[in-house]
């Protein structure tokens, strides 16, 4: 019984550390998404990413974005490249998404230079 005591406590750790990603239909990935206020938490997702370089070595950004209410919503969406180092080197500007009940939308960013090395596609309510 003693012996089961260190195991128990340690698998008790390790899934009271786990975080909860939003449950049943998780937003998006926190690395390369940022869902940037509650109503964008609770009603969008982000998925199918893709990203390539294009022939000129700008970096190509392709996304999904899907309402997961039953309602008509209306967001906005951008995205900001970074260089190696995670600083913001450039930014698109906001484009609108209508989307309608369950509807997804794609999403295509493409870098002004060739020095983007990661990015953010970040999504608010419109405004």
């Amino acid at each position: 019984m003693k012996a089961l005591i260190p195991a128990i406590l340690a698998v008790a750790l390790i899934t009271g550390c786990a975080t909860d990603k939003g449950g049943e239909g998780a937003p998006a990935p926190s690395d390369k998404f940022l869902l940037m206020d509650s109503g964008t938490q609770h009603s969008v997702s982000a998925d199918a990413l893709r990203e390539m370089r294009l022939p000129d070595g700008r970096l190509d950004v392709v996304a999904n974005v899907r309402n997961r209410e039953g309602r008509r919503i209306q967001v906005q969406v951008n995205c900001e490249f970074k260089d190696a180092q995670g600083y913001t080197i450039d930014s698109t500007p906001w484009q609108t998404l209508m989307l309608t009940e369950n509807a997804q939308e794609t999403v295509r960013f493409a870098s002004m230079n060739n020095q983007a090395s990661t990015y953010t596609i970040r999504i608010r309510q419109a405004r």
